[in-house]
């Protein structure tokens, strides 16, 4: 298999691994993990070739792990950061994807690199490289923030092999700030959480269908302070002076500053 693929008319050396280069689809390959027979052997760094690795961030604290939540599996680890921190490549490789998703990862990136790893950088506020352009690992490749399907900054950090995300933390020891090893095993066992993803997703799914407490039947109540009148009210918490009337049988006509009123 050739470790070269034609760039925009310039051949470019990336991983021998792979014979697809697409720059729309994170995984173009189709290849379960699951069903990987050999134990393939991957050197993430070659000091002969110079290849070296760095970690993402500056500080690598996660704030969430490669599980299951919100109903799907989470394919990578988010690491907590600052909007305008710098993002860096993972390792030497060439960018293979620079896109938006809205509805997800917003502004990424996904590098694939020599070792025949991918890593993938995803909630950005700005990637500074194009496709097709090498790094070098530690190179600043964007600029962490809050894009896409976020509720606040951070950085979205996956690793992958042929399409199938990996445990990032078995590649690294974020608390330490550092690879686990110089080397890393690629088994099927890898990949066995598919299988718990699915499981967990039908779950999820069914669970969901069936009756369930929902955020308009909590109580919520206000307390009166003084100068509140029931219009006032009504308005700050969008319901109707009627359904205040409703809730609340016992209400005179003067509201008694530190009363709670129910609201909903």
């Amino acid at each position: 298999m050739s470790d070269e693929v034609l760039i925009d008319s310039s051949w470019v050396r990336v991983a021998g691994y792979y014979s697809i280069w697409d720059t729309h689809n994170i995984n173009p390959y189709r290849v379960d993990g699951r069903r990987i027979r050999d134990t393939i052997n991957l050197k993430l760094v070659d000091p002969v070739r110079q290849h070296y690795a760095k970690m993402p961030l500056v500080k690598t604290p996660i704030t969430s792990g490669f599980v299951f939540r919100w109903g799907r599996w989470h394919f990578g680890v988010d690491l907590d950061l600052e909007t305008g921190d710098s993002v860096r490549a993972a390792f030497d490789g060439v960018i293979r994807i620079s896109k938006w998703d809205g509805g997800g990862y917003g502004n990424y990136l996904l590098v694939r690199h020599y070792n025949g790893l991918e890593t993938l950088y995803g909630h950005l506020s700005k990637p500074l490289v194009p496709v097709g352009t090498f790094v070098k690992a530690g190179q600043i490749i964007g600029l962490g923030g809050s894009t896409g399907r976020s509720t606040g900054s951070h950085l979205h950090f996956e690793v992958r092999y042929e399409g199938n995300p990996i445990n990032p933390t078995l590649v690294y020891n974020f608390p330490g700030y550092q690879l686990r090893s110089d080397n890393f095993t690629i088994t099927s066992a890898l990949f066995n959480y598919y299988s718990r993803a699915l499981r967990r997703g039908r779950s999820s799914s069914a669970s969901s269908r069936a009756p369930e407490p929902t955020a308009a039947r909590r109580v919520v109540q206000h307390q009166i302070r003084s100068g509140d009148t029931l219009s006032e009210i009504a308005d700050r918490y969008g319901v109707r002076v009627s359904t205040l009337k409703r809730l609340n049988p016992s209400l005179g006509n003067t509201l008694r500053p530190g009363k709670k009123l129910r609201i909903k």
